[in-house]
């Protein structure tokens, strides 16, 4: 894993120390020498983690923490900050200013590595998300940047696993003004507890009695529905060989006893600000590829994807020996209703229209917008008969029913004309299938529409 490290100091011998150590690590490592100098690069997108001093002159630490964690085109990237201050004010301080991490001078060469390999993959992991998610913004979904910056961490979701009850409770009363948090004695009923609870963050103990807690971390991290919650470890003393493994695991962060109440407040709402930006990011994704295959006004799926599915359908049906049907369906007079009642009637028949389509067919049969009032529906596993059945019940369904118009001021009555196709030879494709379908729902409209017309071939 390599990665390009900003260190950030106005002593040119720590500077060197530090390029020195990361570069034999094989990390690229850029430098400034100012607080000034780290934003500008910062905003240029020129380096993955910040190692940042806190003892500078003009703009100290803590303000380029700030800087960077307050700018929508930075936030996203980790600091590290290094300090030869070690009161747990000073660390709160940093944490409040958007600090991901701390290192203390003498900086420990095995900590400062564990560190930055731990920030390097949750960066890389943003950054792959935030690319999927660039182009979100041009279709409408809300930019998670902002909601970002803005997160204050609180009313979180918590789980305390810590089987001495004089630990989980003092951990909880620090916690509870600010959070909702439950406590799992039991570390082997903790990971059931987190795959069901929804937790933004997991705080384990790693003095769990004969039970060994990097192992529960290492099980968080591989299953797929607890791998993305954070994990905040508490240690009796200073390990630094297993801290560092538990870093390698992909443990968050940590805190040694005795635990400074604000200091664990700070770092359970750091870790919970980036539990949420990366859900947020996650979610901008599904819902762009949402976006991508579904159609809008009536939520069904568009036409792209159904002519992609379509193939694969057919051509399973085709090698299982199964039969495959596919009916393309179309409103009747719809350009009337348009030029009647206005082209808002028209998008609330439409949705109307797919909502009855949904509750017409099974979850495995695949409905589309094809276009226009035109719309498909694939069903596998059905023959001829049984899909004629299915049409005839929809086509009556519709044309019994009125459809409300004009936010329910109206209601008018509505067809549909059907035509359907089946899986006819092994050489049939999802493009013959539906040029048969389409010339049936020809005839239905020839003949005099209200109808269902089965493919003659």
């Amino acid at each position: 894993m390599t990665a390009r490290i900003l260190v950030v100091d106005d002593v040119p011998a720590n500077v060197k120390l530090l390029e020195a150590r990361l570069s034999a690590e094989y990390f690229d490592v850029v430098t400034a020498m100012n607080g000034i100098e780290a934003l500008a690069i910062c905003e240029r997108a020129e380096c993955d983690i910040v190692l940042l001093d806190v003892m500078m002159p003009d703009m100290d630490g803590f303000e380029v923490c700030r800087r960077i964690k307050g700018n929508r085109a930075t936030h996203h990237i980790p600091v590290l900050m290094v300090t030869a201050l070690d009161h747990p004010s000073d660390r709160v301080r940093g944490l409040e200013a958007g600090a991901d991490d701390f290192l203390t001078k003498p900086v420990s060469e095995m900590a400062l590595i564990a560190r930055v390999r731990s920030l390097a993959r949750l960066k890389m992991m943003v950054d792959e998300l935030r690319m999927r998610a660039l182009t979100s913004r041009e279709i409408g979904i809300q930019d998670p940047e902002n909601a970002a910056i803005a997160d204050t961490g609180r009313s979180g979701k918590i789980l305390i696993v810590d089987d001495r009850v004089s630990s989980y409770e003092r951990l909880s009363s620090m916690l509870a003004d600010q959070h909702a948090v439950d406590v799992e004695p039991n570390p082997n009923e903790a990971l059931f507890r987190v795959a069901e609870g929804n937790y933004d963050l997991v705080i384990v103990s790693l003095a769990l009695e004969n039970y060994d807690a990097l192992r529960l971390c290492s099980q968080l991290r591989s299953l797929d529905r607890t791998r993305n919650v954070s994990i905040l470890a508490i240690t009796d003393g200073e390990d630094d060989t297993r801290m560092n493994r538990g870093l390698e695991i992909g443990i968050n962060d940590y805190l040694t006893r005795p635990i400074d109440k604000n200091e664990l407040q700070a770092r359970v709402r750091t870790q919970i600000r980036k539990k949420r930006y990366t859900e947020r990011l996650r979610d901008n994704v599904q819902m762009s590829i949402e976006l991508a295959i579904t159609d809008s006004l009536t939520g069904l799926y568009n036409r792209r994807y159904m002519e992609s599915h379509l193939t694969t359908l057919v051509e399973q049906a085709a090698t299982r020996g199964k039969p495959l049907t596919a009916l393309v369906l179309d409103i009747d007079y719809f350009k009337a209703i348009n030029d009647t009642h206005g082209h808002d009637a028209g998008d609330d028949v439409l949705r109307e229209f797919a909502t009855r389509i949904r509750k017409a067919i099974r979850g495995i049969d695949l409905a589309c917008r094809y276009g226009g009032e035109e719309f498909v529906i694939v069903m596998p596993e059905t023959d001829m008969a049984v899909a004629t059945i299915v049409a005839e019940r929809l086509r009556r369904r519709i044309a019994s029913e009125r459809f409300s118009i004009q936010q329910g001021a109206s209601a008018i009555e509505v067809t549909i004309s059907i035509g359907i196709a089946t899986l006819d030879t092994a050489g049939d494709t999802a493009a013959s299938i539906l040029k048969r379908a389409d010339q049936a729902l020809y005839r239905a409209k020839r003949d005099g529409r209200n109808r269902v017309v089965a493919d003659a071939a």
